[in-house]
């Protein structure tokens, strides 16, 4: 049976009001500790939906049932399950958990823990103790989200369910009765708002280090990205991968989207199935040289780098100089890629200059270029053919390699090759498939299979990786590559020229180094439907959006050891170190604790109006002689007035004042006004005080 509560309930939802007004009639019938249970419900719910995506589905169905659960003892005010049965609960998330993560500890099995005990601590909510262990160890859920995420969406989001928790926080510490829980909440923000000064200094000057916990190894198979390693022909399908990698602002007007190359590494090994970076078999004194050389106006631009664990620095090609990182230093390898001294853990902004023209390698033949012309042996028997009638119908030797490298992009253009993310599983001939088989697949099968038939027909080629293109965002001007941006191209070395890039795959589709059609990640629901019915408003919020989290990402992410120093250093320390901003922030501290101290005692002294205006009467009357009068009230004092000056106009009116000023407190819809009875106590005719 339902209690008289929950039958209320019921009744008023199925009165015939507005839905909102019928919500509201509900939840105000409903018992406090009812309400009040529900409410923090609602929001351990809210912390436990921004988790879903990174906790197991089985926690998720256990969380929720839990949740429904103690929310339907609530309603129906039964007794809670006895600890048996919450023991069993316990041993059985231990269980799952183990066999989920194959461990208890770490991050992932230690959010997955939290988030199930939070559900569980709900089911024994009796006294206001459980409800303050709930309080705090929801607290601490929230700061796991940031294990996974620190987008101002999910700041968002954690921020909503901060204020949640401190509204049921307050409402817990307030007195018995019914009250509202729009009261509480105005008492959270205040508290908030008061607190953000606080948070303000202490994220400027608190010391930065680095996590307690490290980046989640996502791995790239199957996904667009960036690697040091190219396995070509293990993945069937490609999924493209939305998120940013790096943001660009040019000074001035940017270059064309097709000359928008972002060097990585530089691929030139190749066992038949991987590519990697060069072990070269010759002396160091034969290794090629880099022989960079730029021609032309310098694009400059300002670089930012999302973290991705790796020591590249990927820049336009080709960048002469090296740019001043906040901190480390840059270095050139001899394939042009730009590599720091440590892998980049976090958001890395730093100026940059290129060149989009410029020559590099040796410009003669060198022994060195062997490493560049090395096949597996037993690989690709009929690509290697094809090399064969190739150089038998355009010629042999360093003088015919431009012909021979047309002839294959043309090729290219119109042998009736495609450009899909969907190609299959290749076999172990990638480039016989590539060549006359499948004659489809991405930029991976097209860059290896391009390197390969150049190799075979002796001409020196490697593959470089790194990202191609980008777009523009008209809020804020910053170029935005994503992960789905990620190219592999090719670079052929040609006698008197040196190392040239050759981009085979926009030979096979030239929209994909273009601007008309550019790779993109499949649309969610809501997304869909905007584009479809108003493109260009769709575009304008992504837009938005993309410039407002870069400067959550530019300002607050972004704001690294570097940024503190620099602070210091516009505070006017010369060489700032730790302990200036040590001194700094307990400086600050000091100052705020004075000022807070300062505005306690002011809001004390200004507490009350009407008690100050009282006492100011009782302090003036006691200068008169009239003793003994602490603890009175108005009406008491108007009588004590009464019998110690007897009947004159004085006592007659100060009484008389005295009782308006209890009537101004206390009478129900009272005309007096606290500002008439100031006036009015200037104009009592006070008899002149004792000299002392």
């Amino acid at each position: 049976m339902l209690t008289k509560a929950s039958s209320s309930l019921k009744s008023n939802f199925a009165a015939g009001h507005r839905p909102a007004q019928r919500w509201s009639a509900g939840v105000q019938s409903l018992p406090r500790d009812t309400r009040d249970t529900l409410f923090l419900l609602a929001v351990i719910g809210w912390v436990v939906v921004m988790q879903v995506a990174h906790i197991p589905w089985w926690c998720s169905v256990l969380t929720a049932g839990v949740l429904v659960w103690r929310a339907r003892l609530a309603l129906r005010n039964q007794p809670l399950p006895g600890w048996r049965l919450r023991l069993g609960l316990l041993v059985v998330t231990l269980v799952a958990t183990w066999f989920t993560h194959q461990t208890l500890l770490g991050r992932d099995a230690g959010v997955t823990l939290v988030v199930v005990l939070l559900a569980l601590k709900t089911l024994e909510l009796r006294a206001r103790r459980d409800a303050f262990v709930i309080f705090f160890l929801a607290f601490f859920a929230l700061l796991t989200h940031f294990f996974y995420s620190q987008s101002l969406l999910t700041a968002a989001g954690i921020l909503i369910a901060l204020l949640g928790l401190l509204t049921a926080l307050v409402n817990a510490h307030l007195p018995v009765g019914r009250p509202p829980l729009m009261q509480s909440a105005r008492t959270a923000g205040g508290m908030a708002l008061l607190g953000a000064p606080i948070m303000l200094v202490l994220f400027l000057l608190f010391p930065r280090m680095a996590p307690l916990w490290g980046l989640p190894d996502d791995g790239m198979t199957g996904r667009s990205g960036l690697s040091n390693t190219m396995k070509v022909g293990e993945i069937a399908k490609l999924v493209l991968d939305d998120r940013t990698a790096l943001r660009v602002r040019f000074e001035g007007r940017p270059p064309p989207q097709a000359q928008l190359y972002f060097r990585g590494p530089v691929l030139s090994d190749f066992d038949g199935v991987e590519w990697r970076p060069l072990r070269s078999g010759f002396p160091a004194q034969m290794a090629l040289p880099a022989n960079l050389q730029v021609a032309g106006e310098p694009v400059r631009y300002q670089i930012t780098m999302e973290p991705n664990q790796r020591p590249w620095l990927l820049m336009l090609e080709a960048t002469l100089e090296a740019p001043r990182l906040p901190s480390g230093e840059a270095r050139m390898t001899a394939d042009l890629q730009w590599r720091t001294d440590r892998p980049v853990s976090e958001r890395l902004r730093f100026d940059a200059v290129s060149y989009p023209q410029f020559r590099h390698g040796p410009a003669e033949q060198v022994v060195g270029l062997q490493d560049h012309l090395e096949l597996p042996p037993g690989y690709n028997p009929r690509t290697l053919a094809l090399a064969q009638d190739l150089r038998r119908e355009f010629g042999a030797g360093p003088q015919n390699a431009p012909a021979l490298v047309d002839a294959v992009m043309n090729r290219l253009r119109t042998g009736g090759y495609s450009y899909t993310l969907d190609p299959g599983v290749y076999g172990a001939n990638t480039a016989d498939e590539f060549w006359f088989d499948r004659r489809e697949g991405f930029c991976e099968h097209i860059a290896s299979s391009f390197v390969i038939l150049m190799r075979a027909m002796d001409i020196p080629a490697r593959i470089v990786t790194g990202y191609q293109g980008g777009e523009l965002n008209g809020v804020d001007g910053y170029w935005t590559v994503r992960q789905r941006d990620a190219h592999a191209w090719t670079e052929v070395w040609l006698q008197g020229q040196g190392w040239v890039r050759v981009d085979p795959t926009s030979a096979v589709a030239p929209g994909r180094t273009g601007s008309l059609e550019r790779l993109s990640a499949p649309e969610g629901l809501f997304a869909g439907a905007v584009r479809t019915l108003n493109p260009t408003l769709a575009a304008q919020l992504r837009d938005l959006w993309e410039a407002v989290n870069s400067g959550w990402d530019q300002w607050v992410l972004n704001y690294t050891q570097g940024q503190q120093l620099n602070l210091l250093k516009n505070l006017g320390f010369s060489a700032p170190s730790w302990t200036d901003l040590a001194y700094v922030l307990i400086g600050v501290v000091v100052l705020v604790s004075l000022a807070g101290a300062a505005w306690t005692l002011w809001e004390r002294q200004q507490h009350d109006p009407w008690l100050r205006l009282l006492r100011r009467t009782a302090a003036r009357l006691r200068r008169l002689g009239l003793t003994d009068h602490e603890t009175l009230t108005p009406r008491g004092l108007a009588q004590r007035v009464r019998q110690h000056w007897g009947d004159t106009a004085f006592a007659y009116n100060l009484s008389d004042w005295l009782l308006r000023l209890e009537a101004q407190r206390y009478a129900r819809n009272s005309p007096l006004t606290l500002a008439t009875l100031q006036a009015e106590y200037q104009q009592l005719g006070w008899p002149r005080e004792p000299k002392r």
